[in-house]
């Protein structure tokens, strides 16, 4: 997996929805287990939903976008979400720092919803 490939990962953990759900499914039927890879997603996971940094990141429209995936993800409760996984795999707590500079990166998330998008009606 490369960098880019990581981060994307990360960030869909941390803020698409399915994905989390894909793999707290995947936890639970014995799947996935508490790798030393697998502890470093979620932590870089719950580090995205920290305070944003002072400096150091890519660009402000990176920093907008993650800022807004932050507020996005709260009706969903994804950090509780993510810190509840890291328990269930038995990792220790989790200590909040603001996210590192390098982890701002300008990714395109699918918009986040709690209605999937309608249907257009068949014509017949």
């Amino acid at each position: 997996m490369t960098g880019r490939d990581k981060l994307q990962l990360c960030y869909e953990l941390a803020f698409f929805p399915p994905r989390l759900n894909n793999f707290w499914a995947r936890v639970k039927s014995g799947e996935v287990t508490a790798t030393a890879d697998v502890v470093e997603l979620l932590d870089i996971a719950l580090q995205l939903h920290q305070a944003l940094p002072e400096g150091g990141y890519a660009s402000q429209r990176a920093l907008r976008r993650l800022a807004c995936y932050q507020a996005d993800a709260r009706a969903f409760n994804m950090p509780r979400f993510l810190r509840n996984i890291r328990t269930s795999l038995g990792c220790p707590p989790f200590l909040p720092s603001p996210v590192p500079g390098n982890l701002v990166r300008d990714i395109g998330l699918p918009a986040l919803s709690h209605h999937p998008p309608s249907e257009k009606p068949q014509k017949g």
